[in-house]
């Protein structure tokens, strides 16, 4: 019930929009629909998929451990040190002695389950330690004798994260009761658009950047109006995060060129480009914008409903006093955000960085790596097209909020209520 009264209450406000502002609004978010939804429709991905002949995985079956067996592990093997590591020369860390010995898994998985098996412990640089009662995923390999082997590769997480996601589901549902099941709707569309169409798409060889301009388009679409409701509220949200969507992507294509960046960083991009021909530099272009999407509309759902409600608080406010008082708000926003965005970036960067601080290199060298200049390029970037979206969108959610064309107001209704000649449409 009371998510019913706050969509009620919401259209009743965007009803008091005069025709010629709903029909502007419509003007240009239908043709966005339409061509979005033509988008999709020409670039979804065919059936075939490339595939690199090398890169053919081995089965993999699950199972849990039984029991541990271990034993003494071998002594350590002098190895050279590289130059200038002084008072390790001929020195290799010692293994972990939980690392050494067998297991004995019993299947819970594939042709085999319910069986028992025996497997080595893996004792390689980085690998786990796994104990009785672990869940662990292994990789099937074709014996000598027709029989297979198995092999440790991991713990199997499903379970752990079912659980996260199922604690994940209650927690929305139970403060955003209706409104947390469309955000979660929301999220589903986003997950199947991202992985049913954009990575398909650019593994079948569409351009990068339009995939991702498809993809951002039908997300903002999809997620903006599932979740908030069609109003005009929410239209203006999604003009404001088109027109900032548009400047960070131009932004992030001039940084783009002017740093020169490939988009090749590490092995994965390199293999995208040698065995897949995938324009690399678009991919890096579409990476910014649709990473950008996600913070973008935060900061315009919040505009346009910050204006919302201090037009209906005070239906007298002009454009310029209106458009002032949710600036504030919008730069009190943005502030925290931008902290947010470079924390962010910082923190999936950190091991990189550890690595050049244990080099020695300077601060200098270390910023202008490809890798940290893509991350400085991808966060600039985001952040411009952010912070633009703070004026875009209070300007245009102001002028709709305070527009009324000539003869459209009657001085026998008292200010904030609704006009007789009103639309009641839902935008």
């Amino acid at each position: 019930m009371g998510a019913r009264h706050v969509h009620d209450h919401d259209a009743r406000d965007d009803g008091r929009a005069p025709r010629p502002v709903v029909r502007a609004v419509l003007a240009v978010i239908v043709p966005l629909a339409v061509a979005t939804l033509a988008g999709l429709i020409w670039m979804w991905p065919s059936d075939r998929q490339p595939v690199d002949p090398g890169s053919a995985q081995m089965p993999k079956v699950t199972g849990t451990v039984a029991r541990v067996s271990l034993k003494p592990c071998p002594a350590a093997a002098p190895d050279a040190q590289p130059p200038g590591t002084a008072g390790t020369e001929g020195a290799r860390p010692r293994t972990d002695p939980r690392r050494c010995g067998t297991a004995t898994v019993e299947l819970t998985s594939g042709p085999l389950t319910g069986r028992f098996v025996s497997v080595e412990l893996p004792s390689g640089p980085g690998s786990r330690v796994f104990e009785p009662d672990d869940d662990v995923v292994l990789v099937e390999a074709p014996g000598d004798s027709g029989t297979p082997s198995y092999q440790l590769s991991d713990h199997d997480r499903s379970r752990p994260l079912w659980l996260v996601a199922g604690a994940f589901v209650l927690a929305v549902i139970a403060f955003g009761r209706w409104r947390g099941l469309t955000a979660l709707i929301g999220l589903g569309v986003t997950f199947a658009l991202l992985v049913l169409f954009l990575i398909p798409a650019i593994l079948d060889g569409r351009s990068p950047l339009g995939a991702a301009i498809v993809c951002a388009a039908a997300i903002m679409l999809a997620v903006l109006y599932l979740t908030h409701g069609f109003s005009l509220t929410t239209s203006v949200a999604v003009l404001g995060t088109l027109g900032s969507l548009a400047l960070t992507g131009l932004l992030a294509m001039l940084a783009i060129d002017l740093t020169r960046l490939t988009g090749i960083t590490d092995d994965s991009s390199l293999s995208l480009d040698l065995s897949y021909s995938i324009n690399t530099q678009g991919l890096l272009l579409a990476s910014v914008i649709i990473g950008s999407l996600g913070v973008l509309d935060d900061v315009t759902v919040t505009q346009a409903a910050t204006v919302r409600e201090l037009a209906r608080a005070d239906a007298s406010r002009s454009f310029g006093r209106l458009y002032r008082a949710a600036a504030r708000v919008g730069r009190a926003h943005i502030a925290s955000v931008i902290n947010t965005i470079v924390l962010a970036y910082a923190g999936a960067s950190l091991p990189l960085m550890l690595l050049f601080s244990v080099g020695g290199q300077s601060l200098g060298e270390v910023v202008t790596t490809p890798v940290i200049a893509q991350e400085i390029v991808r966060s600039v970037a985001g952040t411009l097209g952010l912070i633009a979206a703070v004026p875009f969108t209070t300007a245009l959610a102001a002028l709709v909020a305070t527009w009324r064309p000539d003869g459209d107001e009657d001085p026998g209704v008292p200010a904030g209520a609704p006009s007789p000649a009103a639309t009641h449409s839902p935008f």
